[in-house]
């Protein structure tokens, strides 16, 4: 165009931190909301552990959602850290989306991100979720909102969306929103055929540490630890080599069952999903447990399964 460049094309894009309190529907939204599968889903609490990139790319531009832990309780230097991924996903977004499981009551956690948002620079939404479960009613909500913004001395206006999002209800209007507060930038954060850019070996730990978990006593699940130690590629065929950590010899009969049950029930769910998710043939996972007493608390462990930088 007689030597004169042409212009970047401008689109809208935003980090959005998607945060709240551990089992409000954070990862199921964010799940939702791109349309693929890219986060840990369970009824179980504290199961999203990392700090997951999920990217959502359409012609109205680019959103990239940070599925952050659930605020909870630590009890130990695991528990401390999903809490300071947490709060500081908030920090560094350009947009804070707080959920709010509305089908219960009101709790402390909740309060503490109000608090939070009564302060933060960033467009802020209030996203009340399980709009279609039994017992929801959004009043407590705003209810302690109010109470926040008197107690901070603040005035500040969120906008409050009713969703669900098991069944994408609301989800829609949410988007709309969310990219009518994405700024203008020229050209996309992330390439545009990528759904996340969550690492490959946490992203299939974390896909049986998820078969494992809906088939474990209540107490297992927290003390467990998958670690993908290798991926040997032949052709479009993977095995996937990988270490279970528990936190007691008693947790490892459980976590192998009678027969081996547990572990080849876990094996049948993880393998074709992890097979569709990479495009492959066939996939075989080949699980080893090893009992490990306060991994959790293992520094260096920790940073082998993803947990610090």
């Amino acid at each position: 165009m007689g030597g004169m460049e042409a212009k970047a094309q401008k689109v809208r894009t935003a980090m959005v931190a998607v945060v709240g309190r551990t089992n409000s529907g954070k990862s199921t939204l964010v799940n939702r909301l791109v349309g693929e599968k890219v986060s840990i889903v369970s009824a179980m609490e504290q199961t999203t552990r990392n700090r997951i990139r999920a990217i959502l790319t359409e012609p109205r531009g680019q959103l990239v959602f940070l599925d952050t832990p659930g605020l909870h309780k630590a009890e130990n230097e695991l528990g401390t850290l999903m809490n300071r991924m947490a709060r500081g996903a908030g920090d560094s977004a350009d947009i804070l989306a707080v959920v709010f499981d509305a089908s219960g009551p009101v709790r402390m956690e909740d309060e503490g991100w109000m608090a939070r948002a009564a302060f933060a620079e960033a467009p802020t939404f209030f996203l009340l979720n399980k709009s279609d479960a039994p017992g929801y009613d959004p009043l407590p909500f705003k209810a302690a909102w109010e109470r926040t913004q008197a107690a901070k001395g603040t005035a500040r206006k969120v906008p409050w969306l009713e969703l669900s999002a098991g069944t994408g209800a609301g989800c829609d209007t949410l988007l709309e929103a969310l990219f009518a507060e994405a700024p203008e930038t020229e050209g996309l954060l992330f390439p545009e055929d990528i759904v996340s850019d969550f690492p490959r070996k946490l992203a299939i730990a974390d896909i049986l540490r998820e078969k494992l978990i809906g088939r474990l006593y209540q107490e297992v699940p927290h003390q467990l630890g998958v670690r993908v130690d290798s991926i040997e590629e032949a052709g479009n065929t993977w095995k996937v080599n990988a270490t279970i950590f528990v936190n007691r010899a008693s947790q490892k009969g459980m976590v192998i069952g009678t027969k081996g049950r547990t572990l080849r029930a876990m094996r049948r769910a993880a393998e074709p999903e992890i097979a569709e998710a990479y495009g492959l043939d066939a996939c075989e996972v080949v699980p080893y447990v090893r009992v490990e007493p306060k991994w959790f608390r293992n520094h260096f462990l920790l940073k082998e399964l993803g947990y610090k930088e």
